[in-house]
């Protein structure tokens, strides 16, 4: 992707150091698979086991993450922290995903005005091991996230590392499309899709609650797709790269893998090619109008 060009976002924070972790245990990457009830935003979400991990390593209750899109009071960021600003894009990954927001606060801004209506750009809080966000706190094993409660995506760059080595999707599109896909979790919050998801889902069956689950994180690929189209900065190679990581990370392929066969109800994030056909669907269309994953099949 070109990104050189673009000034890196000032919406970032450098959260420093938090608690235990250390590392990407494979099972941390995998999707629930015993029916656990998941709140938005991570692209490749805590299975059962990987919380029990969590637990197990000091990293804490995973709280408000696997709850409501709502938070209590704001929880102090953990110490050490290296600024914020361009100033939290301090190596060349973190540079990277900054860039990739610059373009996404642009698209959306754009898109966001064309409707009459204002974009408010997300935060990228970078952490490494563990982070404190109003959704609770979270180690690195549970991947990127984007908590509603304080408007903010949480990477542990480390996280590419795993998706190039045990899922083979590499490359600067790969990793733009993690990004862009909490993005798409931010647009639902200031759309309040994710709210109405989850009254929804507090209503409903834990069966129920996982399709709703699906819907809102193919709606995300979807919005993904619409910015990396929009952006106009796509080379040859990246829509294949996107698609690798989609199809890489979704609920059917990791089950075989963890598990060696599949439990659809337990499904919270769609199969692959349900996630590739909505990534490009937006890639496609362009339009978010066209992301509308609650009417009909998907």
């Amino acid at each position: 992707m070109r990104l050189d060009d673009l000034d890196p976002t000032e919406n970032a924070r450098d959260l420093g150091s938090g608690g235990s972790g250390g590392g990407f245990p494979l099972f941390a990457l995998l999707p629930i698979l015993f029916g656990r009830r998941m709140g938005c935003g991570t692209i490749v979400l805590l299975l059962a086991i990987g919380a029990v991990w969590v637990a197990m390593s000091g990293g804490g209750g995973l709280g408000g993450m696997l709850g409501s899109a709502g938070g209590g009071g704001q929880v102090a960021a953990p110490g050490g922290g290296g600024g914020q600003g361009a100033a939290a894009c301090s190596t060349g990954e973190r540079l990277e995903a900054c860039r990739v927001m610059t373009s996404t606060e642009q698209v959306w801004g754009q898109i966001f005005q064309q409707a009459g209506r204002q974009y408010k750009p997300a935060t990228i809080n970078f952490f490494t091991g563990g982070a404190n966000s109003r959704c609770g706190f979270a180690s690195s094993a549970v991947g990127p996230f984007y908590c509603p409660a304080d408007e903010g995506v949480y990477l542990d760059t480390a996280f590419f590392d795993e998706l190039a080595s045990r899922f083979g999707a590499q490359g600067d599109a790969a990793r733009a499309y993690v990004i862009a896909h909490e993005i798409g979790h931010h647009i639902q919050n200031l759309l309040g899709t994710s709210e109405q998801v989850s009254r929804m889902q507090a209503k409903s069956s834990e069966t129920e609650s996982n399709a709703l689950s699906v819907r809102l994180e193919l709606q995300a690929d979807c919005f993904a797709g619409v910015w990396a189209t929009r952006s106009g900065r796509l080379e040859p190679g990246d829509i294949e790269e996107g698609m690798t990581a989609a199809n890489a990370i979704g609920d059917d392929t990791l089950q075989k893998q963890a598990q060696g066969r599949v439990v659809p109800d337990s499904f919270t994030h769609g199969t692959s090619e349900q996630r590739m056909k909505w990534l490009k669907r937006g890639l496609d269309s362009g339009d978010p109008g066209q992301c509308d994953t609650f009417k009909g099949d998907i």
